[in-house]
């Protein structure tokens, strides 16, 4: 099962260079890496990143991640994915940009969800 993961375009750039992140400031925060199911990411975007025209949205296989990713209650009582470890960049799946479009609206790829 495909979950995802929205980083700025800085924050994607650390990960490549870098191999692995504890995520974005948010995360850091919280103390664990922000995810969102498929059905989720639409929302997460909209509610989060709207207007962010520097966004990629990154695949990643939930089963990956073993005991270290816990389904915990959030947004409207919804589970939602959270990473209690660092993200590591042999773990993308896949990994686009998601593109303004002239109405505003992010425009998924063609392969999300």
């Amino acid at each position: 099962m495909l979950i995802y993961k929205i980083f700025r375009r800085a924050e994607w750039e650390a990960l490549e260079r870098d191999g692995e992140t504890a995520g974005a400031p948010i995360d850091l925060q919280d103390g664990y890496i922000h995810i969102s199911a498929a059905e989720q990411t639409r929302e997460t975007v909209a509610k989060y990143f709207a207007g962010y025209d520097d966004l990629m949205l990154v695949a990643l296989e939930a089963d990956d991640f073993g005991e270290d990713l816990k389904w915990e209650p959030s947004r409207g009582g919804a589970l939602f994915p959270h990473l209690y470890r660092k993200l590591r960049r042999d773990e993308v799946v896949w990994a686009e940009p998601l593109e303004l479009g002239a109405d505003g609206e992010h425009v998924f790829p063609a392969r999300f969800g």
